[in-house]
């Protein structure tokens, strides 16, 4: 696969909404049954809309970044919408910050690819635990070259907040094998953007992200930036 791929991996994201079995679903808050409606607001006329929209993304859908069964079919239709320019409003983020939708939408991207990578698995599996036996997990880590897609198209996008966040997301999902090949070609795009971002998660992704591509320790996080997720989530994208 390369960067340029065909948009045929990708749905019609109205399809999306229409054709899957969202009551079947769960979220954190049970059936997933107002889920389409809620999503469709993403790409409202109305910002206020939008946040409301990204806020039920971010919770139940994704709530404390857990992978719910909802969270599948979400993240095929945030990446099926991420090019179309209604994404490129200001909204309000869970702090209430104004930030662009596509921005906070490829921050939740980042953050479901990281509940699914190897370290993930391996920290399930410290605890006795086996990603392989969830289903909406395995079925995450197979829509990685998909959101893959999706998500390379702004990795160097005019606006920076839009064009880190890209990166970071490519960083997380690069992890899957049929990806590891882009690795060498977007590796000099991390060093050069994301290592010396002002936001600290992205900093933490890029040099966790170049040391497990065995890319040398020289841009390992700072002590600030190591142990970003010990609450449990950040208080910057990913969430």
């Amino acid at each position: 696969m390369t960067i340029t791929d065909a948009d045929d991996l990708l749905p019609n994201p109205w399809d999306l909404l229409a054709g899957a079995d969202w009551a079947s679903l769960e979220h954190a808050c049970g059936s997933a049954a107002g889920t389409p409606a809620l999503l469709a607001g993403l790409l409202a006329d109305d910002a206020g809309a939008q946040a409301r929209a990204l806020r039920h993304l971010n919770d139940p859908v994704h709530h404390q970044n857990t992978i719910y069964s909802a969270t599948v079919p979400a993240a095929l239709y945030v990446a099926a919408i991420l090019s179309d320019p209604r994404t490129g409003t200001v909204v309000a983020d869970h702090d209430g910050q104004a930030l662009p939708l596509r921005a906070a939408l490829l921050a939740w991207v980042t953050s479901v690819a990281i509940e699914v990578d190897s370290e993930a698995e391996a920290k399930m599996a410290d605890v006795g635990l086996c990603l392989e036996e969830h289903p909406e997990s395995v079925q995450v880590r197979a829509l990685r070259p998909r959101l893959f897609q999706a998500v390379s198209a702004f990795l160097h996008a005019p606006d920076l907040a839009v064009q880190e966040a890209a990166i970071a997301a490519v960083v997380s999902l690069l992890d899957a094998p049929e990806l590891v090949q882009q690795r060498a070609l977007l590796t000099p795009l991390v060093r050069d953007v994301l290592v010396s971002s002002d936001n600290r998660s992205y900093r933490f992704i890029a040099g966790r992200g170049l040391k497990s591509w065995g890319e040398g320790t020289d841009v390992l996080p700072d002590d600030q930036d190591a142990d970003l997720w010990a609450g449990g989530c950040s208080s910057e994208p990913p969430f």
